[in-house]
């Protein structure tokens, strides 16, 4: 993977104010750039400065200054200026500004390399490092992607199945109306005969106007009232058909409204305070981490040499009549055993003093951490409960309103089933009326023609019947046909939904196996490139083990990270983290951090990778290192000591004053 396409902008870096830096401007190269001098010449704070320009937090400001500022330039047809404030408020360091990034979690993890970086340090201290790896993804935000692609899918399912039911009855359908086509042919040709036979008729009999009229008045109002009694026949038969279906539904809503189980009342308000207590001790607890972190960051660069200024105050008041600059120096790079000024109270302590606090303090930061990694399990569990209570609540609700408007609804219909009812009846007794005059016409001269008309017309409703059910038989079968239309639209959008679903629930996995595969390729070629002895493999098996997250324990991917080494004879065996060298741990960490860069594609968004921090390896083994993470960053900042900078390539940039 080649770095990215800026490596032609020139980056410039002006601090104020920052660490132990007062005011300085430094440009960097495209390429790498490497930071030479002796400790306590305000290289880390350098770093720091680009880092907070870059969005990283971790930088601080001048012990002596209330205010400081960074101001990063990236060169090319348009400059970029990105900028990063600090300002001393109420005893505490507010940071504004416009840095290079909105979010610096991943940067942090793996781009900006100091001695005190979470990923070498996992490494060095045989910490989890799938937690580490997997801390810039939102795993949150995925999950409710996931469910809200699982519920998109099942509406899809249940269309299609709907359309899958509409596809059988289409057979039915087209079934109907051939066999109304017929009917009606049969139909219309037998009222043809009948029309003929009337023709017939009325040619041989000389029947008076007054009597046919008469007889067809009697025989329309009775087709009529057939017609009205049949329509009423009809919509009886739709309102029970209906009622019976609202009967079936509002048992639906009963049952599944006895599946719903009632929170208490109070629940959901005890589940909000617990809510908010645990959230205001999570903030509690960020707050301590974040001090925690600034603590140990000043005592980082003060053990580092970069607050000059202070020490040299430091020193003043603890030895008068040492002013020696290099008797400085020596003195803060004391070896352990030694002594050097306590800069808080000012008193000579022994260096190991010094570390054993800051080693119990970054436990305590450690232990503070996982408190808080435990509250946001806890916290994740107590919101998807709320979350279910609201929603089963919410159901309920839902639910009740349409039992309610669905008894309203059965209500109306069956008054309106009585209505018709007693409409019916008397309709029947108007039938039974007219029958009883039309029979009466019958007994009169000239039955014969008058059964014709009667028989004539009575063809005509059921002719007019038929055509009408076909109507509707052929307009339900356009509306499924139309519907079946949509049918491969919605197969291709629920295979789209399906892809989507299965690219996010293996997301994470895809993400881990990545960044094991990115670690065991390069550090098998770093360890050929560096060539540590007996050293045959160092690697990190993806493997599956239940821990617990809040109250609840689940499966989770861990990375376990082996060592393999060899025998002066040629055997191999297993070896562990503890027993690398510090050399082979600080390989380790950085290589880890490099697969962390490029996992989460940082390569794209952030151009620099910082390193301090790498006196442990000689100095053909930095110049190598150097040259291997030169491919994957446009900028490479390195710290190195003046011994150490003097094997690397002469092409690469050397800044030596700060």
């Amino acid at each position: 993977m080649s770095q990215p396409q800026t490596s032609e902008r020139l980056a410039e870096i002006h601090a104020e104010n920052i660490g132990g830096i007062d005011d300085t401007t430094v440009s960097f190269s495209p390429g790498v750039t490497a930071l030479t001098g002796r400790n306590a010449t305000n290289r880390t704070s350098l770093l720091r400065a680009l880092m907070g320009a870059l969005g990283s937090d971790r930088v601080s400001l001048k012990g002596d200054a209330d205010e400081g500022r960074v101001e990063l330039t990236l060169g090319g047809e348009d400059d970029s200026i990105y900028t990063r404030t600090l300002a001393r408020e109420d005893g505490t360091v507010v940071m504004g500004g416009e840095p290079y990034l909105e979010d610096s979690e991943g940067a942090d993890l793996f781009a900006f390399l100091l001695e005190n970086n979470e990923a070498r340090q996992a490494v060095a201290r045989g910490e989890d490092l799938r937690e580490v790896i997997m801390r810039p993804v939102d795993t949150d935000a995925i999950q409710a992607e996931i469910r809200q692609l699982e519920t998109q899918k099942r509406d899809l399912d249940d269309q299609l199945d709907r359309l899958e039911s509409l596809d059988d009855q289409l057979p039915d359908l087209e079934r109907q109306r051939t066999q109304l086509e017929d009917q009606i042919e049969d139909k219309r040709a037998e009222l043809d005969e009948k029309e003929a036979a009337i023709e017939d008729a009325d040619s041989t009999v000389d029947d008076t106007r007054e009597q046919k009229a008469e007889f067809e008045d009697a025989l329309d109002d009775l087709q009529e009232a057939r017609s009205d009694l049949d329509d009423i026949r009809y919509r009886l038969d739709s309102e029970r058909e209906s009622i019976q279906a609202l009967e079936d539904e509002r048992e639906e809503i009963r049952t599944e409204l006895q599946e719903i189980s009632e929170a208490p009342a109070g629940d959901l308000s005890n589940i909000d305070v617990e809510i908010d207590r645990l959230r205001e001790h999570k903030q509690s607890l960020e707050s301590t981490i974040s001090q925690l972190q600034s603590v140990l960051q000043f005592n980082d660069e003060m053990l580092e040499g970069d607050s000059l200024g202070l020490q040299q105050a430091l020193q003043n008041t603890t030895d008068s009549g040492s002013t020696d600059e290099g008797a400085l120096t020596d003195q803060l790079l004391a070896e352990e055993g030694e002594t050097t000024v306590c800069w808080t109270c000012g008193s000579e302590v022994e260096r190991e003093t010094i570390d054993e606090t800051l080693r119990s303090l970054r436990s305590l930061r450690e232990e503070k951490s996982h408190e808080r990694n435990d509250l946001r399990s806890e916290l994740d569990e107590l919101t998807t409960k709320r979350s279910e209570l609201q929603a089963d609540r919410d159901r309920r609700e839902r639910l009740e309103r349409k039992l309610d408007e669905t008894d309203r609804e059965i209500d109306d219909r069956e008054s309106t089933v009585e209505e018709l009812t007693d409409a019916r009846e008397k309709l029947e007794d108007e039938i039974n009326d007219l029958e009883a005059d039309v029979e009466a016409l019958e007994a009169e001269e000239h039955s014969e023609l008058l059964d014709l008309h009667k028989e004539a017309n009575q063809l005509e409703f059921e002719l007019g019947r038929l055509e009408n059910d076909l109507e509707d038989v052929i307009d339900e079968i356009e509306t499924v046909e139309t519907d079946l239309d949509e049918r491969e639209e919605l197969k291709e959008e629920r295979t789209e939904v399906q892809e989507e679903l299965a690219d996010l629930r293996t997301r994470i996995g895809q993400l881990e196996a990545q960044a094991v595969e990115e670690f065991n390729e390069h550090m098998q070629t770093i360890l050929r490139i560096l060539d540590y002895e007996n050293i045959e493999r160092i690697w990190i098996e993806r493997a599956e083990r239940t821990v617990r997250e809040g109250r609840r324990k689940v499966q989770q991917g861990v990375f376990d990270l082996h060592v393999i080494r060899s025998t002066d004879e040629g055997a191999t065996y297993d070896d562990t983290v503890e027993h690398l060298s510090e050399s082979e741990r600080e390989v380790t960490g950085l290589v880890f951090a490099l697969a962390g860069y490029l996992v989460h594609d940082l390569y794209e968004t952030l151009p620099f990778i910082v390193v301090d921090s790498l006196e442990a390896l000689d100095s053909d083994r930095i110049a190598a290192l150097v040259e291997y993470f030169e491919e994957y960053a446009a900028y490479l900042v390195v710290a190195l000591l003046p011994e150490d900078a003097a094997a690397l390539d002469d092409q690469h940039s050397c800044i030596t004053e700060i």
